[in-house]
């Protein structure tokens, strides 16, 4: 693969961006196919995108991945979406670990099957050492559900509660927080994803269904980006 040039200079690169990965039922749709079939073209995207955050010199990428809502989806297309997490971590990861890019999973894993933690942890063991690139995978996540969590383990653990003490009891605790957080599929809301975290962070919605969403339009949001001045509340 060719590599393509930055489209800004490397200093106005964002450290981290997240993405809320929408739209890959509407696509499916669209080409006459099923919802599974949406799924696994929307994987094909995340492997793009991972490839061209490396090349931007992206240091951290979360993706909204599974929310804790998504276990209401029918059953089918559940048990589809986690027979394709496991198959992707089986075939992408070693791949993943000699590129240097790391694997964390951010969310709860009270739900998932044994097979699927299974799976989640060897891909985060053989990744640990990564550097090049952390992909925070957010599976079985919810943003309110993490404060809570945080919340609750302030008390138990008898601390005072300050905006360090609740940091370090996130799900993302240690990871910067975006600089720039993408969402597709044209949607004006960040549907409880990383609510502490994106407080300040810069948004760029695309009306591109997530499976049509590849290094150029990656390339477009981190132009945007780049001509944004962010002031952290302060005058400037």
């Amino acid at each position: 693969m060719c590599m393509k040039d930055s489209p800004v200079p490397q200093e106005q690169i964002p450290r981290h961006i997240a993405i809320i990965m929408d739209g890959n039922g509407r696509w499916a749709q669209a080409q006459g196919l099923s919802r599974s079939d949406g799924h696994i073209a929307g994987a094909k995207s995340v492997k793009k995108i991972v490839e061209r955050c490396v090349e931007l010199g992206v240091k951290y990428l979360t993706l909204y991945s599974f929310s804790t809502e998504n276990w209401s989806r029918p059953e089918e297309e559940v048990n589809a979406l986690m027979e394709l997490l496991m198959t992707q971590l089986a075939s992408e990861v070693p791949a993943l670990a000699k590129q240097g890019i790391r694997l964390v999973h951010y969310g709860s894993r009270d739900t998932f099957s044994d097979e699927v933690l299974e799976a989640l942890d060897v891909a985060n063991a053989a990744t640990a050492e990564g550097g090049v690139l952390t992909v925070g995978l957010a599976l079985d996540y919810s943003g309110r559900s993490e404060l809570l969590q945080a919340m609750h383990q302030i008390v138990a653990d008898g601390v005072e509660v300050s905006q360090e003490t609740l940091e370090a009891r996130l799900y993302t605790a240690g990871t910067p927080d975006p600089d720039l957080l993408i969402r597709t599929a044209g949607e004006f809301r960040v549907s409880n994803f990383l609510l502490w975290q994106i407080a300040y962070s810069e948004i760029f919605v695309t009306s591109q269904c997530w499976p049509y969403f590849d290094a150029d339009a990656l390339d477009a949001a981190v132009v945007d980006f780049a001509g944004r001045t962010r002031k952290f509340g302060a005058v400037t």
